[in-house]
């Protein structure tokens, strides 16, 4: 049983949005979980930027399941992952969504994009024709094993093609078996606000900072329909931030600088689970010679 679809299912049900900001790692995923988020979403982006490549198509299938399970691994919030093009045909597509369903990823997303793909906000971007992309949308929804798991159908098609094709796109996804569409960078605010009018089923939102979409109030994405918002830029540009500024000062001081958070020894384990791997040593530990008298 995948708890974390399961979960995200139970979630979709309820009237808020759900608001799940971007980890490339488990430590920014605890991150996201500590602070009280109901899900995690797993960049792409951000996880292809921590194997040390750009967002163009770089990282393999694999190497994206892997990074999704273990981060799924390290939280108990469904996590949901970006999956690309789903890394070829249908075919591919099958394998992709049984790898990410089998490491309790509780969703994923797979794009329109021509492959080489890139970051949806940047430019030269490619489609494939729609009767290509509606065999992988078709494929995803068979090929899950747990009927919760679910698929999100992203198009990048906005850009190339205009707002009447990406909505086109993303009704016939949905009517393919999607759960849920993504039309990615809607350009102005009264798209953001058209696109789930226009879509016949749940929407997602991408919100990028200084991305192609204009940024979109929480309270004002949940008023125009959206059910799904993802930051996935957030942590992954905020460590980028905060790791020049922090190195800058310590070039500045000539000394160690008071780190953002002043996280100490102890807390810097327990934010990784020290606590419960603690307990599991004391709970198996033989007795030592003066306990036992």
């Amino acid at each position: 049983m995948n708890e974390g679809a399961r979960k995200l299912r139970e979630l979709l049900a309820k009237p808020e949005l759900i608001l799940a900001p971007g980890a490339y790692d488990c430590i920014t995923a605890r991150t996201v979980a500590r602070a009280g988020f109901p899900a995690c979403y797993m960049t792409g982006s951000g996880t292809a930027a921590a194997l040390g490549y750009p967002d163009y198509g770089l990282v393999t299938m694999s190497e994206m399941a892997d990074n999704a399970g273990r981060i799924a691994g390290s939280i108990e919030l469904p996590v949901i992952a970006d999956a690309d093009t789903g890394y070829g045909n249908e075919l591919n597509v099958t394998r992709t969504v049984r790898e990410y369903e089998k490491r309790g990823v509780a969703a994923l997303h797979i794009e329109d994009q021509d492959f080489p793909k890139k970051c949806g906000h940047l430019e030269k971007k490619a489609v494939i024709p729609l009767d290509a992309y509606l065999p992988k949308i078709r494929a995803a929804a068979a090929a899950r094993r747990n009927r919760d798991f679910v698929i999100i159908a992203r198009t990048d098609s906005r850009g190339l093609l205009g707002l009447d094709e990406a909505v086109r796109r993303a009704n016939a996804a949905l009517e393919a078996g999607a759960d849920v569409a993504f039309v990615e960078a809607p350009q102005t605010l009264e798209e953001v606000a058209a696109v789930p009018k226009l879509v016949r089923g749940p929407c997602l939102l991408n919100i990028v900072w200084r991305g192609k979409t204009p940024e979109v109030p929480f309270a004002d994405a949940a008023a125009m329909g959206y059910r799904i918002a993802i930051l996935p830029s957030i942590l992954l540009k905020t460590i980028y931030g905060i790791g020049d500024a922090v190195l800058a000062e310590a070039q500045r001081l000539g000394r160690h600088p008071v780190p953002p958070g002043d996280i100490d020894i102890r807390e810097g384990f327990r934010r990784v689970g020290a606590d419960d791997w603690d307990r599991i040593s004391e709970q198996f530990r033989a007795p030592s010679a003066s306990e036992t008298k």
